[in-house]
């Protein structure tokens, strides 16, 4: 029988920064023009005066204080507040590519491996810039690498997702090294002259290795025990655009039409939602909450993962129990579980137990129960 293993990771992040600060003086200086233009309507009320932001609003409602952008230029311009990304060729490596093969190269050293002993890409995140060919068999083809690539979307839970995918093939015996790349370019889909959202999410890529544990030679790396997960219908987390939008005719600077989320719901829905499926995956290996060393979760919202942590532990978690990142990266989308192990796994024993866990659009949920070898 073959035993899945987490054999190396990899994370890169975009040189760009952006803090709250830069964020909310942009986006005041776009509302209060917006104000002004529109002040008429506003007084009639046929619409609504924009908001101002701050950035003790946002830190206080997200915990995010910063976050990064693969394409700065334009975000922080009154007249566009939204990144300048230049259409490449056909010829050229499409972005999204080029962020995922820096994660991956990272995650093959990492794991000790060479291209050629990885036979399956696949390329799981929220957003893909591109219908076809898939951004997995373009990265493939960069990387040399032989057998077959994929991509696939589940919004925030694609990272997890896509390590269950990993899981299967490598316990089935379908594939001996499998290439998990989620390059999360969110940007060029948040609406940033939305105050509710516009401070909510990051770019980054991450990367994982996964193969069997007769195979491995990495020095820190855990064990798969078993992966769970679960979708339920909802429409509180949504992003509209797409291709067809070319064809109904739908503005893309519309609210409805990027991201949009009802945060209050969402909170309130998915967080006991999470902490269930939490407990029932721990159950299913006879193991208590005090037999968890880690909790690496989906960074959304500070908010959010304190609150799942309190009902799983009955107290605060220390920054090492379940250690957070978006203060710096925000939300990552499927990305943030996994930057919170990238950074947090070296110092567990053998023996010692873990979780990975993401939730969000869909709803859906995924999660990884791990050990230490």
């Amino acid at each position: 029988m073959k035993n899945p293993i987490i054999s190396g990771i990899g994370l890169w992040t975009p040189k760009n920064s952006i803090t709250n600060e830069e964020l909310a003086t942009a986006y005041n200086a776009w509302a209060e023009a917006f104000n002004s233009k529109h002040s008429d309507e506003i007084e009639a009320g046929s619409i609504s005066k924009k908001p101002l932001s701050t950035a003790e609003f946002i830190e206080k409602a997200s915990g995010i204080k910063s976050r990064f952008a693969y394409c700065k230029d334009g975000i922080l311009d009154t007249s566009r507040m939204r990144p300048r990304l230049p259409a490449r060729a056909d010829s050229e490596l499409s972005v999204q590519a080029e962020i995922a093969l820096a994660a991956a190269r990272k995650a093959l050293i990492a794991a000790n491996k060479s291209a050629e002993q990885i036979d399956v890409v696949i390329v799981a995140c929220s957003y893909t810039q591109r219908a076809y060919p898939a951004i997995a068999i373009e990265v493939q083809h960069a990387l040399g690498i032989q057998g077959f690539g994929f991509d696939m979307q589940v919004a925030c839970s694609s990272a997890t997702f896509g390590l269950h995918r990993a899981y299967e093939m490598i316990k089935a015996g379908t594939a001996t090294g499998v290439l998990i790349i989620n390059p999360e370019l969110t940007s060029p889909q948040v609406n940033y002259c939305d105050r509710d959202s516009h401070f909510i999410f990051g770019d980054v890529a991450v990367a994982t290795v996964i193969e069997d544990s007769a195979t491995c030679q990495s020095e820190h790396s855990y064990e798969i025990l078993s992966t769970k997960a679960a979708t339920l219908f909802s429409n509180n987390i949504r992003s509209n655009f797409g291709y067809t939008a070319r064809v109904s005719d739908t503005d893309p600077f519309a609210l409805d039409a990027l991201f949009h989320q009802n945060g209050r719901k969402v909170f309130k829905e998915v967080c006991p939602m999470a902490t269930e499926h939490i407990l029932q995956h721990i159950d299913q290996h006879h193991l208590a909450v005090k037999n968890v060393q880690r909790w690496w979760l989906h960074q959304a919202n500070i908010n959010m993962n304190h609150l799942i942590i309190r009902k799983l532990l009955g107290r605060n978690a220390n920054k090492n129990e379940a250690p957070i990142v978006l203060d710096k990266y925000a939300n990552t989308a499927s990305a943030g579980s996994l930057i919170a192990f990238h950074q947090h796994h070296k110092d567990l024993s053998s023996g010692d137990h873990g979780l990975i866990c993401s939730f969000g659009a869909g709803y859906s949920i995924g999660s990884l129960v791990i050990k230490k070898r």
